[in-house]
């Protein structure tokens, strides 16, 4: 599994530390990889999504090059 660094502030680090503490998680590692896949999944389905064309990307109802009224 790939290794990551990151700085986080200070407040963040004392919230883990006190999830790991209520025994939400089993450490550190565990509660940073979990909160984090979590919120990945949250920002997937709540985020931008760019997959789904609109009509600026299409013109008006689809058509590429002019407008249907």
């Amino acid at each position: 599994m790939p290794k990551v660094e990151i700085n986080i502030p200070e407040h963040l680090e004392m919230q883990i530390a006190q999830l790991v503490d209520q025994g939400e998680f089993v450490n550190r590692e565990e509660a940073v990889e979990d909160l984090l896949a979590t919120g990945l999944k949250a920002y997937k389905t709540s985020g931008p999504m760019d997959d789904e064309p609109g009509f600026e990307d299409d013109g008006m109802m689809g058509h590429e090059d002019e407008y249907v009224f």
